[in-house]
This record gives structure tokens, C-alpha cells and sequence, in this order.
């Protein structure tokens, strides 16, 4: 775990391109970033959201990402770097807009829309029910390319037909609190497609490349509040629709005190072999 742990943060540390090493255009800021090292057979598409969000920080850093809006029209492989193109759209004093490309040799893998928005104080309420306990120790799960404590009381890999809803609680080791949309991004993309697969019978996530093959499309993230991830947080999540060959599942991300901070949405592929 540790070993898995300290990739991934290296991972989120982009390398600045010289202007000289890369044409570009104004207002644009060109970095580079390493993979993971994963037994996957593609780029895990989390550590592409975290790489969006490190490079819309570091292209703004007096600003936090307010949103994200991801593409993923092309599966990136693992043993190229991913380059960067950060393009400022807008700059204010409040908020600013950044869109980002992310290539390999094979050309564009994955695109996405940020904004950024200064801290600003305001009206603060919500609506969120009351949440239960982390569930104990012995509810940990091993989600494999989720690099710290993951608990739940559901079971993705169960293929008996339930309702398609999952709770995961996690909670990383102590990191630096401007690391946290990163690293939530990054979790955010792995267990959606296993819980659109829950109320099918005889079919979990465990079947992908057999009864079915999936990819995700694109991914949304809205950050509500400042948190940290080295707290219990709660990813609670529903899907409500399978149709025409795709999937869609949201989620909202809770402290344990029931702080609302985040908010996610996901659509990808899926398509069952017959």
C-alpha cells in the first residue's frame, strides 16, 4: 500500500514544459505528467482527473477548482508520459476558466473544462440527511487501485441482484490539504460502473472483458466546500439508468459529520456480449 501510495502522489506532481520544447499558443502553459505503475491494461482515467485538477492549481494557483468536466475519447497507455496543454480562457478576480488536453504520440486521450473560483465567504446550508457510522474495521475492502482505507458494507462483486446504490467510505494517510481534489477525483472513477451493475443477475464488475466491456465517456465534479481526505469521507453513490449501450451514475461526497463537499457524475460504456 504504501509503495502504490507514494506513486500516486508522484504522479501528481506535473513537470513544467520549457517554451522552448513545445509550440504553443498564448495563454497556454504545456506540463507533463508520469503514470501509474498499475497491472491495468489501460491509463487508469482517475489518475487523469487528478492530473486535470493538479494542472488547473498550478496554472491558478490563488483559486480553487470549482468544477471539472472530463472527456475520454481514447484510452491512454501507461508506458508514455501524458502531456498537458493548459489553456486560460479566463482570468478575473473571482473566478477564471481553463480547458486542458491531454496527449500522447497517439494524439488527444482525454480533454477537460475547469473553473476556477477564488475563496469567498456567504450563505452556507444544505440539505443531507444523517448519515450512519463508518462501518468497522472488518468491513475494508481491497479496491485494488484505491491506495488507502476503503470500507463499505455493500459488495461490488456480488452477483446477486440488489438495488443499484453503494456507500463507500475512505480515508487516505495524512497528506497536504491542497492535494485532497486530486486525490477525491482520482477515487471518484473507479466503482460506478460496478454499482450500475448491481441489480443485473448473475453479472458484477468482476465479469468485464467477458459478459460485458465498458469505458468510461465522461466525468463531472463539482467541489462545494474545502475538506481533506485524510478524514473519513463518504462516497455515496446511486446509478439510474442503463440504456442504449451506456450507463450513468452520480454521486455526492459527505464528511462524517455530513458535510456535503463534493458532487459527481459519470457516463460511460457498456456494452454486453451475447
Amino acid at each position: 500500500m504504501a509503495d502504490l501510495w507514494s506513486d500516486l502522489l508522484s504522479c501528481l506532481e506535473l513537470n513544467g514544459v520549457p517554451a522552448g520544447a513545445a509550440t504553443r499558443a498564448e495563454n497556454t502553459t504545456v506540463l507533463e505528467g508520469r503514470n501509474q505503475d498499475l497491472s491495468y491494461h489501460r491509463l487508469f482515467g482517475g489518475q487523469l482527473l487528478g492530473q486535470f485538477v493538479r494542472a488547473a492549481c498550478q496554472v491558478c494557483p490563488d483559486k480553487a477548482v470549482k468544477s471539472l468536466h472530463a472527456l475520454f475519447p481514447k484510452e491512454g497507455r501507461n508506458d508514455e508520459l501524458v502531456s498537458y496543454e493548459v489553456v486560460k480562457q479566463h482570468e478575473g478576480r473571482s473566478f477564471a476558466t481553463l480547458s486542458v488536453v491531454a496527449r500522447q504520440s497517439r494524439g488527444v486521450i482525454a480533454t477537460a473544462s475547469l473553473s476556477m473560483h477564488a475563496p469567498e465567504g456567504g450563505l452556507d446550508r444544505q440539505t443531507a440527511p444523517a448519515l450512519p457510522a463508518v462501518p468497522g474495521a472488518e468491513h475494508e475492502v481491497d479496491l485494488g487501485m484505491i491506495p488507502w482505507q476503503t470500507r463499505t458494507t455493500g459488495d461490488l462483486d456480488d452477483r446477486a441482484p440488489t438495488r443499484p446504490e453503494l456507500d463507500l467510505w475512505m480515508r487516505t494517510p495524512s497528506v497536504a490539504a491542497g492535494l485532497a481534489p486530486a486525490l477525491l477525483a482520482y477515487a471518484t472513477d473507479l466503482t460506478l460502473i460496478g454499482t450500475a451493475l448491481r441489480p443485473l443477475e448473475g453479472i458484477s464488475q468482476q465479469d468485464a472483458g467477458t459478459a460485458f466491456v465498458s469505458a468510461v465517456t465522461s466525468h463531472t465534479l463539482w467541489f462545494h466546500r474545502p475538506f481533506r481526505t485524510d478524514s473519513w469521507l463518504l462516497l455515496r453513490q446511486q446509478s439510474p439508468v442503463v440504456a442504449h449501450g451506456r450507463c450513468y451514475g452520480r454521486g455526492d461526497v459527505l464528511t462524517e459529520g455530513a458535510s456535503l463537499v463534493a458532487s459527481y457524475a459519470q457516463e460511460a460504456l457498456l456494452r454486453f456480449q451475447h
